[in-house]
């Protein structure tokens, strides 16, 4: 299950080093001089985490990619903002929703 999880490899110029993370995990990371060692690195500490939570009966996080989402959320916003979105998608002719959509897909 452990390769289910969500691995980001980063440069911390900081550390002058690779760095792995898990989004499931946050509070976990691994440091090494290339991103294969870090990923490998990330990938062994959040093996042996679910090893301790599984030993220890503790709640073990599902997999982002594992879970199921509906596409809805909500999001609040001051009204101003909400006004000049709502302004925008009238002058462009869209909804409101189709506008927030593509701006939210642009940023990925």
């Amino acid at each position: 299950m452990s390769n289910h999880y969500t691995y980001r490899i980063t440069w911390s110029p900081e550390d002058n080093a690779h760095v792995g993370l898990c989004a499931e995990f946050p509070l976990l990371s691994w440091l090494a001089p290339t991103p294969d060692e870090a990923l490998e690195g990330i990938q062994r500490l959040v093996r042996e985490c679910l090893a301790d939570l599984h030993a220890t009966g503790e709640e073990i996080p599902q997999p982002i990619a594992d879970r199921t989402y509906s596409g809805k959320f909500i999001v609040r916003l001051p009204p101003e903002s909400h006004r000049a979105l709502a302004i925008q998608a009238a002058e462009q002719g869209v909804s409101l929703n189709r506008l927030v959509s593509a701006r939210l897909a642009n940023t990925t």
